[in-house]
């Protein structure tokens, strides 16, 4: 192998070494959204902008644990704690924010059993992802979505029927509950300017010195 090919190898990897190190580009760790940690309330209300640092149309949070919805979606949807996420209305309902990936959540159906649940992700108003699960009333079903680089997330639901033994409680409609909403925040840090030259420095100082000894031991 020559010389200057020797060189550029060890220039790059050093580079690479160096970035890793400093972190430059991570992602964060994985955070978990349980909506048990917003203010409590007896029956329901709609989630405040800001929570988990996004911003949510459409949806609201309801305590599972109410008996007046016991035995719908709403009580065996709950995966931790007493309260769960769902579709105001069951219109389609969004979640949005700078970008992020969105890796996982739990659907149940609220009274439809046989729901379907479609979610897209979007980045700048284009659909990358999209991705259609059916659900039930009776056990929280959990999805992996793996949609990576968005800036939005549209839930649509649509169809199933509801069982008889929930047609007493007189609720009716293509709601979801959602619980344990799990997504990575993208970092947004870059090295200052003036860092990259040192970088750079310390690259060519490191793969310098092995290359002379490369030489003194091929002398």
């Amino acid at each position: 192998m020559s010389i200057p090919t020797v060189a550029k190898k060890l220039s790059t990897a050093a580079i690479a070494a160096t970035v890793i190190v400093l972190g430059i580009g991570a992602v964060a760790q994985a955070t978990v959204l349980t909506f048990d940690d917003i203010a409590p309330v007896s029956d329901l209300a709609r989630i405040p902008n800001g929570y988990g640092g996004f911003n949510w149309d459409n949806f609201s949070y309801r305590n599972g644990s109410d008996s007046d919805v016991s035995l719908t979606g709403y009580d065996n949807g709950r995966v931790s704690g007493d309260y769960v996420a769902y579709n105001g209305y069951g219109n389609p309902a969004l979640v949005s924010d700078s970008v992020f990936d969105f890796n996982s959540a739990y659907l149940t159906a609220a009274w439809n059993n046989g729901l379907s649940v479609t979610v897209e992700g979007l980045k700048s108003g284009a659909t990358l992802y999209s991705k259609t699960v059916v659900v039930d009333t009776t056990e929280p079903t959990l999805v992996n979505f793996d949609y990576f680089g968005v800036d939005e997330l549209k839930f649509t639901s649509f169809g199933g029927v509801e069982p008889d033994y929930l047609i007493e409680t007189g609720g009716r409609g293509t709601q979801f509950a959602l619980d344990n909403f799990t997504f990575n925040e993208k970092a947004t840090s870059v090295p200052e300017p003036t860092l990259l030259p040192a970088l750079l420095s310390i690259a060519t100082l490191s793969a310098g010195s092995v290359l002379r000894r490369k030489q003194l031991n091929q002398s």
